[in-house]
């Protein structure tokens, strides 16, 4: 059963705990990666076989696979999928970056250049769900910023095959390249690249505590969007709320894996206990309810806060990768809300909602992150670089003032090389 908290009467160290991942994987991530650098598909056609039970001729995705694929989905998932690319791409579309110039002064011209990189690569999970959002909300972006080329990992089954859904996803995203792997050698084939798989400049997706540990291995050699801990959900909720639905906002995030964590934080003693209640209920007729029943009772917290604003204080401490917030006006309270990798306004805004159609990213930081980072955006697929250029008559003004700058620093040959362009001057 989900455990109730007064805030005030137990210590802050309970009531802003987070369960950590404790599984070490570091020395088998560092061999796999180290084997699929020396040994390329080789490696990889091992690992797939070892890890996933599947005996591949090939790792890439066909054309024709894609084509079967789509004409199994459901039509009318079809028409769902559309519809979330739609609203995530009118989204994002508002989030690209212009270069810019700056010419005010005679002589002198300084700017920024906004490049995407070449090509990104994109981990979609596999295992105990398939995940087409992560397809969406990971791919859309990256085409928007103007990427060349978007090469997807994902696991096979047994049989060989992605689910249909992934695919069918990744056609509607316009991803260019699909290879059937998962896991450490997946992360490993994109950063270092194979005799079939291409090596990438950035690598987005979440995955398991495996895929977690290969991103952070390779970073450096490529960039990464973020290393991703277990789902989190924080609810903050007036008494008005309905239990029925605080609880299946919690459940929601609850199911999706062991270590998720689900919490809600209420001014209302009644609402607590209500929604305790309300979640054994729910729990009883959950589909994934052994994975839901272990989340709640080992990582979810109910939080009997004074009041609301106090609430918003644990909220803002906590920096949960999902916030709901549950009020008549919410826009009262956001900009008191400061700390949230995505902020869900009002009763009628569950977080379901922008897992899958409303817009907005659902790749997210997680375990605190959100204090000093942000959603997977368009900016994660494009890099900055800035030019400078002076004329003879420019530099000459301020040649002077970057040499006396450059000794200041103990820096005489900086300082020589603004001075020696006038020496015969």
């Amino acid at each position: 059963m989900i455990k109730i908290l007064k805030y005030g009467e137990v210590g802050n160290d309970e009531i802003f705990a987070r369960t950590e991942p404790t599984l070490s994987v570091a020395d088998t991530v560092a061999e796999i990666i180290g084997q699929v650098r020396a040994r390329g598909d080789s490696a990889l056609y091992e690992y797939c076989e070892r890890f996933d039970g599947a005996r591949l001729e090939s790792l890439a995705v066909s054309e024709a696979e894609i084509d079967d694929a789509i004409a199994s989905v459901e039509p009318r998932f079809l028409e769902v999928l559309e519809r979330a690319a739609a609203n995530i791409r009118k989204f994002h579309s508002r989030q690209v970056r212009n270069s810019f110039i700056i010419n005010d002064e005679d002589g002198i011209v300084i700017g920024q250049k906004v490049i995407p990189v070449d090509r990104a690569g994109l981990y979609v999970p596999g295992g105990t769900a398939a995940y087409p959002s992560t397809v969406l909300m990971d791919s859309i972006p990256a085409k928007i910023a103007g990427v060349r080329e978007v090469v997807m990992v994902t696991p096979p089954g047994k049989d060989g095959k992605v689910n249909p859904v992934i695919l069918a996803a990744a056609r509607i995203a316009g991803i260019d390249r699909i290879f059937k792997l998962g896991g450490a050698q997946a992360i490993a084939a994109l950063a270092y690249g194979s005799e079939s798989v291409p090596k990438v400049d950035k690598i987005v997706g979440p995955g398991n505590a495996y895929v977690a540990e290969a991103k952070r291995q390779v970073f450096g050699t490529v960039s990464i969007d973020m290393i991703a801990g277990p789902s989190e959900i924080l609810v903050l909720a007036d008494g008005k709320s309905d239990p029925k639905c605080v609880a299946a906002d919690l459940l929601s995030q609850a199911e999706h894996d062991k270590m998720a964590s689900a919490v809600l934080v209420t001014d209302s003693n009644d609402l607590a206990f209500a929604v305790q209640s309300e979640i054994e209920r729910q729990l009883a007729l959950l589909s994934r309810q052994t994975i839901a029943r272990e989340s709640i009772d080992k990582n979810g917290k109910i939080i009997v806060a004074p009041s609301l604003l106090c609430a918003i204080d644990i909220a803002n401490e906590l920096a949960p990768e999902h916030l709901e917030l549950c009020v008549d006006n919410p826009f009262d309270y956001l900009d008191k809300i400061r700390h949230a990798g995505s902020i869900f306004m009002g009763r009628y805004c569950p977080e379901a909602l922008g897992d899958y159609l409303a817009g907005p990213n659902h790749t997210l930081p997680t375990s605190g992150t959100a204090r000093f980072s942000s959603p997977l955006s368009v900016d994660d697929f494009v890099k900055k670089t800035q030019y400078t250029y002076y004329t003879e008559d420019a530099l000459r003004k301020v040649a002077d003032d970057v040499a006396f700058f450059a000794t200041k620093e103990g820096l005489g040959a900086h300082a020589k090389s603004a001075l020696v362009r006038f020496e015969e001057e």
